[in-house]
């Protein structure tokens, strides 16, 4: 189907005209929405519209619908419609749309719907019309307009509200079912504008709005059937055996021998009116027991009955309250629906036959599995005690505003994509709060997942609509979606990055300014301007102190849409690596582009984290004389005992003539010893083991250096001693890996402090460190130079990873 024309899609037009003898109805509305033109949403695999739901029922015999007629987005005018006739997507999320009743004759006629906004949105004008604007914010799915006469229904219209910005079929349909599979029932709501169909599944963790939907489906079914069990229930029947005169009894049973056995005293001895032999003599009694039957309905089936609707009674106080609590979904239809539940069920109640004690235990009885009545119970029993699964279609039930479904299904999605590759370390940390009608996500400070990259150890967190800790906001309050901190080795900082939901897209129509400067559709431009805020706004406070430090390394929106190839052209995705500002595409099937991103901010060195933020104007001078400023001089030993001197007198000493730069002896700040195999071999300790401040140097003939007598020939010879405060021992030495160090070689104390082999001192451009950083985040480096004396090298040839 072609675009159409932008001004097509601006005008109303009637969208559904439903005439009768009583009345007639009209919608109207845009039966276009230009963001789903533009971006060619609610197509099939070859472009053509899907169909929508519609349908028109009546509920009165004197009610007869002449005619309906329905806009054809196709054919572009409204056309004859009948019931089984195809229908297409005219009724779009965010859009407004006009009802209007007109009567024939004067009567009660009203307007109903289960939401109380749409209910009240219309409203009588005069005696013979009805008027009022419905719009579905951002809710979709299948909505139901219903006419009343004398507060009975009589029309009832189906209606299916698409989405505008994300396909229904396909990427709606697989939010809902990520989220659910996720956590389950968190994206049902409760009594909203629209529904979707659902059916039963297996739960622990049933909503009050799940409870309620079922129990509005089975309730008359669950009257009747208690009504079925009053007229006959089942009974046990107990047999009263009571001690009375004689001659007063009626039937006597076997139960009388024993009792006289045990009761001689009440024998009393008659010749003549004796009828019970004993020792010769003839006795008659003169007291027994008489049997009385009786019904008994106090069964274990009444009483499982009795359980079940006090269950019930207690649910709906349960969500009275709680509905009251809240002021927005305060709803006179509904408060009046549970009362008349709740007057039904104290009625049953009083029935005799459910004059019971408590249930003490459960048992499945065959009258549970057969008796009429109690099978009904039983059955409605079990509907109630399970959950909702979407995709189905027994059941009506609303869900979440489509903003905040989205809002979820990102933090949900970002989740599941860090879940398939790392390590999760706290995994049952996605709270929801179950405490209200249904159920949300959790969104104070706990809200968080925590992680671990098995590859390196690095912890990283992801929180849910909460700054981490110590982070502030000393203007206006600032509250992101989504917050990814990284903890990097070698590194105290923490890099956090900002992942934030926005249900909103530019479809960029030609023409506008949009269009013109950005090309393609993608974020909104004031989502942008938000990411900017948050980067710069969110500070951290380090311990007590009153310095603040912006914390954020990056801000990205996620919005809805489905060309990552296309919005890789895009200049809110070029400006990533540019500011580290921008946006990606993220719906079900388009996860591509923010999975890859996820995974290279994980992998960055600390260096590169800092280096994709912006920094003040002069930043990258400062830290290139710090990271590539030669400070430490590392000086190689001729025998073990001048290593022992060094360390004793807390000094070095190197001829000035290897010191081809003087300048440097300002520069230098360490000194470290080499010890190579050659020399050291047998003491067991080669490479780069200690180090030390240089707290003064001096030019001085050899034989003015006491500590150590000089070689013949060497004593007017100048060299340089350099005076150590304190020799220290690193944690780790630097191993030589086959080369060695000739005379002194220059490094700086980034490098020392990161190097595990002594050619990476020999690492000095720019491009070099960025590639080694790189490579030494997956694993062990070897850095490969021209010559095998390292301060002999000229160039590096090659940067690998070793096998």
């Amino acid at each position: 189907m072609d675009l159409l024309p932008i001004g097509s899609l601006n005008q109303n037009v009637e969208l559904l005209r439903i005439e009768t003898k009583l009345f007639n109805l009209y919608i109207q509305g845009k039966p276009f929405h230009s963001t789903v033109e533009a971006l060619q949403l609610h197509r099939s695999e070859d472009q053509q519209l899907v169909e929508a739901q519609l349908q028109v029922s009546t509920f009165s015999s004197n009610l007869m619908v002449e005619r309906i007629f329905a806009f054809n987005p196709k054919t572009r005018r409204l056309e004859d419609w009948s019931a089984g006739q195809s229908s297409w997507p005219i009724f779009f999320e965010t859009q407004a749309y006009e009802i209007v009743v007109e009567k024939k004759q004067e009567c009660a006629i009203s307007f109903f719907h289960e939401n109380i906004h749409l209910r009240q949105a219309v409203k009588p004008l005069g005696k013979m019309i009805l008027s009022g604007i419905l719009n579905f914010q951002n809710e979709v799915g299948l909505t139901e307009l219903e006419l009343r006469l004398n507060g009975q229904a009589i029309l009832q219209i189906q209606l299916e509200i698409f989405p505008s910005k994300m396909d229904y079929k396909e990427d709606y349909q697989m939010i809902l079912s990520d989220v659910n599979q996720q956590i389950y029932n968190l994206s049902f709501d409760f009594l909203r504008k629209t529904y979707n169909l659902t059916g039963l599944r297996e739960t622990k963790n049933q909503s009050l709005t799940e409870y309620f939907t079922i129990l509005q489906h089975i309730f008359r079914q669950l009257v009747h059937a208690v009504e079925r069990i009053n007229q006959s229930p089942h009974s046990k029947h107990q047999v009263q055996n009571r001690i009375v005169e004689a001659a007063r009894v009626k039937k006597t049973g076997i139960e009388n021998v024993s009792f006289l056995s045990k009761h001689p005293n009440l024998l009393i001895p008659d010749s003549k009116l004796g009828f019970i032999p004993l020792h010769g003599n003839r006795y008659y009694p003169s007291r027994a027991l008489e049997a009385k039957r009786y019904v008994n309905y106090d069964t274990n089936e009444n009483r499982f009955v009795c359980w079940v609707l006090v269950r019930i009674s207690k649910k709906l106080n349960e969500l009275r309250v709680r509905l009251a609590a809240k002021e927005n979904r305060k709803d006179p239809i509904l408060a009046k629906k549970i009362n008349e539940m709740q007057t039904q069920l104290q009625r049953l109640l009083k029935l005799d036959f459910l004059n019971v004690g408590q249930m003490r235990q459960f048992s499945v009885s065959l009258v549970l599995q057969m008796a009429p009545g109690y099978r009904e119970v039983y059955r409605n029993y079990l509907m109630l005690m399970k959950g909702l699964s979407i995709q189905s279609d027994l059941f009506r039930l609303s869900m979440k505003d489509l903003a905040k479904l989205y809002e979820y299904w990102c933090f949900l999605k970002i989740h599941d994509l860090l879940s398939r590759k790392y390590e999760l370390i706290e995994q049952d940390i996605i709270k929801v709060d179950r405490t209200g009608i249904f159920v949300k996500l959790d969104e104070t400070q706990k809200a968080k997942i925590v992680y671990k990259n098995p590859g390196n150890g690095e912890i990283f967190t992801l929180y849910y609509n909460a700054l981490p800790k110590g982070e502030q906001t000393p203007t206006l309050k600032q509250k992101p979606d989504n917050v990814l901190t990284l903890k990097k080795n070698d590194s105290s900082a923490e890099y956090k990055y900002i992942f934030d939901a926005k249900y909103r897209i530019d479809p960029a129509y030609e023409g506008t300014p949009y269009h013109r400067v950005y090309k393609l559709p993608g974020p909104v431009e004031s989502d942008i301007n938000t990411m900017h805020r948050y980067r710069d706004a969110i500070v951290y406070a380090e311990g007590n102190g009153r310095e603040l430090e912006r914390s954020m390394f990056g801000a990205y929106v996620l919005f809805p849409y489905h060309n990552e190839e296309q919005f890789r052209d895009h200049r809110f995705f070029r400006s990533i690596e540019l500011i580290n500002v921008g946006a990606f595409p993220f719906l079900p099937n388009s996860t591509k582009l923010m999975e890859a991103f996820l995974d290279e901010i994980i992998m960055d060195s600390p260096e590169k984290a800092y280096e994709r933020s912006t920094r003040p104007r002069g930043t990258k001078d400062y830290y290139q004389n710090k990271f590539a400023g030669k400070n430490v001089l590392v000086g190689s030993l001729r025998d073990v005992s001048q290593l022992e001197d060094a360390l004793r007198y807390g000094y070095y000493h190197v001829p000035l003539e290897n010191i081809t730069d003087h300048k440097l002896l300002t520069q230098l700040e360490y000194v470290a010893l080499y010890q190579s195999k050659k020399k050291f071999e047998s003491s067991g300790e080669l490479g780069i083991h200690w180090y030390g401040r240089i707290t003064d140097w001096k030019v001085l003939r050899r034989k003015e250096i006491t500590e150590r007598p000089a070689r013949r020939g060497t004593e007017e010879n100048l060299y340089v001693k350099f005076s150590v405060g304190e020799w220290q021992r690193r944690p780790m030495p630097i191993v030589s890996g086959g080369r060695g160090i000739y005379t002194l070689l220059y490094t700086s104390k980034y490098m020392f402090d990161r190097a595990l082999e002594i050619s990476e001192l020999r690492l000095e451009t720019e491009k070099d460190l960025a590639t080694w950083r790189e490579q030494r985040r997956l694993g062990l480096v070897s850095v490969v130079l021209d010559h095998d004396q390292v301060d002999l090298a000229s160039s590096v040839v090659d940067i690998q990873l070793k096998e």
